[in-house]
């Protein structure tokens, strides 16, 4: 039988279900950059548990380890939008080539402390707040890169890969943290967190110059970028406003992240093993979104699949929030990750298609402060609403809440709905 010549662009049935490698295939600069930002993600994983425990062994108190999420949460929200307009005003690989190598010094200067037998908490402290900032001006870099090194096009399959870095760093680089530390020592930890800053490192220097283009629609020349000039221009991009507003739905309202030690007891009767398990699943779903990510290329309305992800997401929190069987409350939350990833995706590729080279890096630092001030947020208020009244309706309230924002927010701005990914309209 003679194949037709549509049916011989059609893509292997392979392709449609898992992750669209052609960015990987297509373009050497993306693949070392994803290379090297993969191992990169698993060193930091890595440290960011030896640090936790190294903090712990030193005081011996849950607050002080607490701490170090507040000593990271500041450098990232204050350093988050200065380093978007850093990242539009000079040549990004540079930026990003300096700070990659200061998050490899500070590693470095940690093995440093550790072999030097110095015990204060406050250097540690000082360190993860430097590493902060470091990523705060590396992310508006690398991630407004990614639109430069490959077609349109292939931005969803590529943003699909990027997940999986983050969520294997998460995953892996903690667990292999553990052992490490187990067996060798925090030195140990550290000094492989140098190692892997490496092919970061490498991937940077092999890129071309990324000077931001001072075209039409930069908002100005580079050179006097601003985050006011940032912030003005995501006042007139509904669109763009809302990938923004719906990650806020979902990471505030419907949030159950800080309730995982008390329902780990109250609902299921576990131990800390239970709330690794809680804490482990969303992670995974995340994962296999990213591994079963292949269809998400073909999607044309992504504002609608934004807005489907996220209703999603509140919809498996809530459903969540009324089970007492272990095994189905982990996948109810694996059910959340996995719409956590195709959120994602879809509202990187917006930020990446719909915005100008010249204003990408403010708007990316605009997004590392939603990303790493909304989980922040959410905690606060589940935690509050638990001791209130209840952790069920902490979390069942908190889905049901996120649902119904999601949907007010679709009738207040309707053209989300439209987005149309060939016709990119912020």
């Amino acid at each position: 039988m003679t194949e037709t010549a549509d049916e011989a662009d059609e893509p292997a049935p392979r392709a449609r279900i898992f992750a669209d490698l052609t960015p990987l295939r297509t373009s050497p600069d993306y693949r070392r950059l994803w290379f090297g930002n993969t191992v990169s993600w698993v060193g930091q994983g890595m440290t960011a548990l030896a640090v936790s425990l190294q903090v712990y062994d030193l005081t011996g108190s849950a607050f002080s380890v607490g701490l170090i999420g507040f000593c990271s949460l500041v450098p990232l929200v204050v350093f988050g939008l200065y380093g978007g307009a850093v990242a539009d005003t000079v040549d990004r690989r540079k930026l990003g080539l300096a700070s990659a190598f200061g998050s490899f010094v500070l590693s470095v200067g940690l093995v440093a402390i550790t072999v030097a037998g110095v015990e204060r908490v406050g250097l540690l402290y000082a360190v993860v707040a430097l590493q902060a900032v470091c990523f705060a001006l590396n992310s508006p870099a690398r991630s407004s890169m990614i639109a430069r090194l490959l077609p349109a096009e292939q931005l969803p399959a590529a943003n699909a890969l990027n997940s999986m870095t983050s969520t294997t760093g998460g995953l892996v680089g903690p667990m292999l943290g553990g052992l490490i530390v187990g067996w060798w020592g925090y030195r140990a930890a550290y000094g492989i967190d140098a190692v892997t800053f490496t092919a970061s490192l490498y991937a940077m220097w092999r890129l071309p110059a990324m000077l931001p283009d001072r075209g039409e629609g930069a908002a100005g020349a580079a050179k006097r970028a601003s985050v006011m000039d940032g912030l003005r221009f995501l006042g007139t991009r509904p669109n763009l406003r809302m990938t923004f507003f719906t990650d806020m739905c979902a990471m505030v309202l419907a949030n159950p992240r800080a309730l995982f030690p008390v329902v780990a007891a109250l609902w299921y009767g576990g131990n800390a093993k239970t709330t690794g398990l809680l804490v482990a699943a969303p992670a995974l779903g995340a994962l296999l979104g990213g591994v079963f990510s292949g269809w998400l290329g073909r999607i044309r309305r992504q504002g609608l699949a934004v807005l489907f992800a996220v209703a999603s997401w509140g919809t498996a929190i809530a459903v969540f929030g009324l089970t007492r069987q272990l095994w189905l409350g982990l996948i109810f939350l694996a059910l959340a990750g996995a719409a956590d990833t195709t959120s994602m995706v879809f509202r990187n590729t917006m930020l990446q298609a719909a915005v100008p080279d010249g204003m990408r890096g403010r708007l990316q630092g605009v997004f590392i402060v939603v990303v790493a001030g909304g989980p922040r947020l959410g905690d606060f208020l589940a935690g509050s609403v638990a001791d209130l009244v209840s952790p069920g309706v902490a979390v069942t309230g908190g889905g049901i809440a996120c649902v119904a924002a999601v949907a007010v927010l679709a009738l207040r701005w309707p053209r989300f709905a439209r987005y149309d990914a060939h016709d990119p309209e912020a």
